[in-house]
């Protein structure tokens, strides 16, 4: 599922949580936030170009997470999927239909997996339906949705036992 810029709905009374100046465009298919330092694929997997047009990706979570870490995406080896926090950071709260800043990532997912399980509930993980903003647990094997890898350069540690690289 794709939302085009015409459904989105912004707010101008409210401040902007991801606004496009906070953002690099670097040319090559990924985005650099350069407040949380984070690389981000521009476009859901499955889609290209500029606009990020093709067919996304639909996979269960398992396989989301291993597809991130067998990537070469633009030349990087070390993406991964997300967590929530992360995930987060990339809503744009004072838009809907989808939260997300559709000038620098194109194409909303509507709900996105990130790599953060639910503690209370092993059969489910945390991610943002971005056509409402919101989180929500979804089942782990069951459901197949959309997905975008995130990279970070630095040092190296772990996150919720998927190895990242951090500034």
């Amino acid at each position: 599922m794709s939302v085009g810029v015409g459904a989105q709905t912004c707010d101008p009374s409210i401040e902007a949580t991801a606004p496009a100046s906070r953002f690099d465009i670097n040319g090559d298919g990924t985005v650099t936030d350069r407040k949380t330092g984070l690389m981000w694929k521009q476009c859901l997997e499955g889609l290209s170009g500029i606009d990020c047009t093709g067919t996304a990706s639909t996979t269960t979570w398992e396989v989301a997470l291993s597809a991130a870490e067998d990537s070469t995406f633009a030349g990087y080896n070390d993406w991964r999927l997300p967590n929530i926090k992360e995930l987060a950071s990339i809503v744009e709260r004072k838009c809907m239909n989808p939260a997300i800043n559709l000038s620098v990532f194109p194409v909303s997912p509507g709900f996105a997996w990130s790599s953060t399980p639910r503690v209370n509930y092993p059969e489910k993980v945390w991610g943002i339906q971005f056509s409402g903003s919101y989180s929500q647990g979804e089942n782990l094997g069951l459901n197949r949705t959309k997905f975008r890898y995130i990279y970070s350069g630095g040092s190296d540690k772990y996150v919720y036992s998927i190895f990242v690289r951090s500034p």
